[in-house]
């Protein structure tokens, strides 16, 4: 298996977390992990993935927020380009309530009238691939308007670990007008966004084995026990941290191949 991470030019950092490249041989089983973010996916072949009830996913597709665990079969050989978007982008960049694409996807060629998988059919390497996409945000991004200030702002004390009630009184909003705001912007409720957040941090101290053990990551991660945070782990993942670490390969984060 082959994969890279491609962090963006400047001007797009803001809207992109980053480009990966993901390619194959042979079938695969990958699980989807909630992860807080939504994203962009081109095939290079069609008919190769398949969701959990597997149907074919479109080509070039978006995908909102998920909330739960699910699957994705890959058939045969696969090139894939993705793009990890910035929380708030699917109503920035794309003018959609991102609750409408929460746990769902929508085909490009619904969203834009831009040859933009034209142009990525035809092109022949992965890195132009990636510059024709680099240059579609960038148009996009000349067309928005500058009003999701709170939004970003709500996101990143989410991301940063305060609390409902603190962004609340910082941002001077009451519990109704966050919740409408973060659903706009990101598509999941406050609450849930920040299960999803503290679950990474988890999940990412989990990766680097920058823990004692389970008790220890619970706590630093703001957890009742150690029991409290398996169960939010299999939640998220449908199973408990040793099985993740020992039956996947996650190649891509949050998007781990099975191992058996």
């Amino acid at each position: 298996m082959y994969y890279q991470k491609i962090i963006p030019i400047k001007p797009l950092q803001g809207y992109i977390r980053y480009f990966w490249i993901l390619e194959d041989f042979g079938d695969k089983t990958f699980k989807i992990i909630p992860d807080g973010l939504s994203g962009l996916i081109f095939q290079e072949e069609v008919n190769l993935f398949l969701d959990n009830k597997q149907q074919v996913l479109p080509q070039m597709f978006l995908y909102g927020q998920t909330t739960y665990h699910s699957e994705q079969k890959a058939i045969g050989n696969f090139r894939n380009i993705g793009v990890y978007l910035q929380p708030t982008v699917l109503k920035t960049i794309f003018n959609i309530d991102a609750f409408e694409l929460t746990i769902q996807h929508i085909s490009i060629d619904c969203l834009t009238t831009d040859p933009i998988l034209e142009q990525l059919v035809n092109a022949t390497s992965a890195h132009d691939k990636i510059e024709i996409i680099s240059r579609f945000f960038l148009k996009r991004i000349q067309q928005v308007e500058h009003h999701a200030k709170k939004a970003d702002f709500a996101t990143m004390l989410l991301q940063n670990g305060k609390t409902l009630k603190d962004i609340q009184t910082e941002m001077n909003l009451s519990e109704r007008s966050l919740e409408r705001l973060v659903k706009q912007y990101v598509g999941i409720s406050p609450k849930a966004f920040s299960r999803i957040v503290r679950f990474q941090s988890g999940l990412h101290a989990l990766r680097q084995n920058d823990f004692h053990n389970l008790t220890d990551l619970a706590y630093q991660n703001d957890y009742f026990d150690q029991s409290h945070y398996i169960r939010e782990f299999k939640a998220f993942t449908g199973m408990n941290p040793k099985q993740f670490i020992q039956q996947t390969n996650e190649h891509v984060e949050n998007f781990p191949e099975w191992k058996i």
